[in-house]
C-alpha cells in the first residue's frame, strides 16, 4: 500500500468522523452553522489532545531512550546530535507532518478557510524541515571541526552559505505555495529583479567570493596570528564567517572586520614564523663612535681572559701576524696593517654568545652586523631568532641577551649612544659656568 492511499484512507475515516460528530450535534437541536462550529471546536481539542499524546511519546523515545544511548557511547559525534537539538527538531517535524494531515479535515464544513489553512501549514512544514536540516549540517561542522584536516578551515563560511542556499529554496517555495503559482515563475522574476538583489546582498556576495578564495589560497585560518593596522586588529582568529572575521586581540579586545577586506587590503598573517619555529629579534646597540678604538696588547690579553672570546681573537692574531708580514708594514705606526678594534671584538663576542645560548635559534639566520653611522652612533644590529614563538619566552629572551651585552660592553672600552640626561646637562653647565668665571677672573688680573 502507497503513501498516498494511506493519506487517502486517513482523510475518509476523518471525514466520517467529522460528519458523525456533526449529525450527533445537530441532534441536540442546533443549526448547521453552530453544528459546524461546534464541530470543528470539539474536533479541534481532541485534535490538540491528540497531538500533545503523540508529541509526549516522541520526546519520552528521543529523550529518554535515544538520549541515553548517546550519552553512553563513546563515539563524540553523536553527542553533537544533542548538542545541536537535532533529535527535538525530528520530533517537531513529525509533529508538524502529523498536524498538516489531520487539522484541515477538522474543518471541512468551511471550506474557504480550510484552503488558507492548508497553505499555512505547508508553510510549517517547510519551517521544520529547514530546522531540521540546519540541526543536521551545524552537526557536521562539529563534527568536521574535531579532524586535524578541517581545525583551521573556515567551517562557519560554508555552513552559512550552504543555509543562505536553503533560504533561498524554501523562500522560493513558500512564495510559490501562498501565491499558487510555479516556483519557476518565481524564479523568472526573480532574474529581472537580480540588479537590487546584488545591491542589497554586496557585502554577503563579496564575503562569499572572499570566504571560497581565503579557503582556497589558505591565506588566513582559525587560530593564525594575524594584523591589520588600519582595522586596530592584532591578535588571533576566532572565526571565519560568510560576513566578517572576529580576531581577538592580546588585550582580550574583539576585532570584527568584513570578511573581505582580507582580498582587498594588505595584512600580515604570522603562521611562517610560527611553523619556523623561531621569532626574529632584530634590534640594535648604537654604539658611541668616538670610543671605538684600536686594541692595546695589553687589553688584548685582557679580553683573551673572556673564555666565548679567546678561540676567535688567537685566529684573528694569527691572521694579523701573517698579514702583516707578508705586506712588511711599519706596525710602529697603528693605522699600518690590520689590527684588532673594540667593537670588532664586541661584535665578535655577540655573534659567540648568541651561538652558545641555548634560546637562540641555531637553524635560523643568526648574524651581527653594522647598519650605516647616524646621529645616534654607530648601530651594530642584532639579527636572528629565538628557539620558540611564545611571546613571554621571545621577551624574556630578548631582554635577557641586551641585559647582558649592556653590562659586558664596558669589557672592551665602549659606551653606548645615549643623550645627555638632566643631571648631566646640570654638572656640564655647571662647569661651563665654572670654567668662564675662572677665565673673566684670570683676564682681571
Amino acid at each position: 500500500m502507497e503513501t498516498k492511499d494511506i493519506i487517502n484512507i486517513t482523510a475518509q475515516q476523518t471525514s466520517a468522523i467529522y460528519n458523525w460528530t456533526f449529525n450527533s450535534i445537530q441532534n441536540v437541536g442546533l443549526s448547521d452553522r453552530y453544528a459546524h462550529i461546534v464541530t470543528s471546536a470539539s474536533l479541534l481539542i481532541t485534535t490538540f489532545l491528540v497531538l500533545y499524546v503523540i508529541h509526549f511519546i516522541i520526546s519520552a523515545i528521543f529523550n529518554s531512550v535515544l538520549t541515553k544511548i548517546i550519552k553512553k557511547t563513546k563515539t563524540t559525534w553523536d553527542d553533537f546530535l544533542l548538542k545541536n537539538k537535532v533529535l527535538n527538531k525530528l520530533s517537531q517535524l513529525i509533529l508538524v507532518i502529523i498536524a498538516q494531515q489531520i487539522i484541515p479535515f477538522i474543518f471541512v464544513g468551511f471550506p474557504n478557510f480550510t484552503a488558507g489553512l492548508n497553505k499555512f501549514l505547508s508553510v510549517i512544514v517547510i519551517f521544520a524541515v529547514y530546522a531540521f536540516v540546519n540541526s543536521l549540517l551545524k552537526t557536521v561542522r562539529d563534527i568536521l571541526r574535531t579532524s586535524k584536516a578541517f581545525v583551521d578551515k573556515p567551517l562557519d563560511s560554508y555552513l552559512q552559505v550552504v543555509q543562505i542556499f536553503l533560504i533561498f529554496i524554501i523562500g522560493t517555495l513558500i512564495v510559490s505555495i501562498v501565491t499558487g503559482n510555479s516556483p519557476w515563475s518565481f524564479l523568472v522574476s526573480l532574474g529581472a529583479a537580480s540588479a537590487i538583489l546584488m545591491l542589497v546582498f554586496k557585502d554577503t556576495i563579496l564575503g562569499f567570493v572572499a570566504s571560497i578564495q581565503v579557503s582556497a589560497n589558505d591565506s588566513v585560518r582559525v587560530g593564525d596570528w594575524i594584523e591589520m593596522s588600519k582595522y586596530g586588529a592584532d591578535g588571533d582568529v576566532l572565526e571565519i564567517n560568510l560576513n566578517n572575521v572576529k580576531i581577538q586581540n592580546f588585550d582580550k579586545t574583539i576585532v570584527t572586520i568584513p570578511t573581505y577586506t582580507l582580498l582587498s587590503d594588505a595584512f600580515k598573517n604570522y603562521r611562517g614564523m610560527q611553523d619556523s619555529g623561531g621569532r626574529r629579534i632584530k634590534r640594535s646597540i648604537n654604539i658611541k663612535i668616538s670610543s671605538i678604538r684600536y686594541l692595546t696588547d695589553a687589553e688584548i690579553v685582557e679580553l683573551k681572559k673572556i673564555a666565548l672570546l679567546a678561540p676567535y681573537i688567537a685566529q684573528r692574531e694569527e691572521e694579523i701576524q701573517t698579514y702583516n708580514q707578508r705586506t712588511g708594514v711599519d706596525e710602529s705606526v697603528l693605522v699600518n696593517g690590520r689590527r684588532m678594534t673594540n667593537v670588532g671584538l664586541f661584535r665578535a663576542y655577540i655573534n659567540a654568545y648568541a651561538k652558545h645560548n641555548p634560546d637562540i635559534h641555531k637553524g635560523l639566520t643568526l648574524m651581527v652586523r653594522q647598519l650605516a653611522p647616524n646621529e645616534h652612533g654607530l648601530p651594530l644590529e642584532l639579527y636572528m631568532f629565538t628557539n620558540g614563538t611564545q611571546w613571554a619566552f621571545f621577551e624574556n629572551t630578548m631582554s635577557d641577551v641586551f641585559d647582558h651585552l649592556f653590562a659586558a660592553i664596558k669589557y672592551f672600552h665602549l659606551e653606548v649612544f645615549e643623550l645627555p640626561a638632566s643631571d648631566d646637562l646640570r654638572h656640564l653647565l655647571a662647569e661651563t659656568d665654572f670654567r668662564s668665571i675662572g677665565k673673566d677672573k684670570d683676564e682681571q688680573d
